[in-house]
């Protein structure tokens, strides 16, 4: 991950949750259906839900109401996902999660460090 010149903190952090998602889903759908996947954000070959799923995550990340300040989704009051999308995600963050530690430590030991942050009032 490069730093683009000018980028606040705040906008690192959106894209580093971009990346999380986006490695775990990838993670789930190479383990789970047999898709050639890398992990990047960009260019990667997805199944059709995997894909389906992951550009949902992106465009519930960009319409976040909290903005940089997001708690993560385990952590948050509002419940923007539609539950049956919830439930995937849940499924791909209960199967990738452990795993981001091995396979993607900085993106694992970050989304553990912003697991302990509470949700904004609001």
């Amino acid at each position: 991950m490069t730093r683009e010149a000018g980028e606040t903190s705040a906008g690192r952090r959106l894209r580093r949750e971009e990346r999380t998602i986006a490695v775990m889903v990838g993670m789930y759908c190479r383990d789970h259906h047999g898709a050639a996947v890398t992990g990047s954000a960009a260019g990667d070959t997805l199944c059709a839900d995997c894909a389906e799923l992951l550009e949902y995550a992106r465009r519930r990340l960009d319409a976040c109401r909290f903005g940089a300040d997001k708690p993560t989704c385990a952590k948050c009051p509002v419940h923007c996902y539609a539950p049956a999308m919830r439930e995937r995600v849940r499924e791909v963050m209960r199967y990738s999660g452990p795993r981001m530690l091995g396979r993607h430590p900085v993106l694992g030991v970050a989304h553990l460090i912003d697991g302990r942050r509470g949700a904004p009032p609001g």
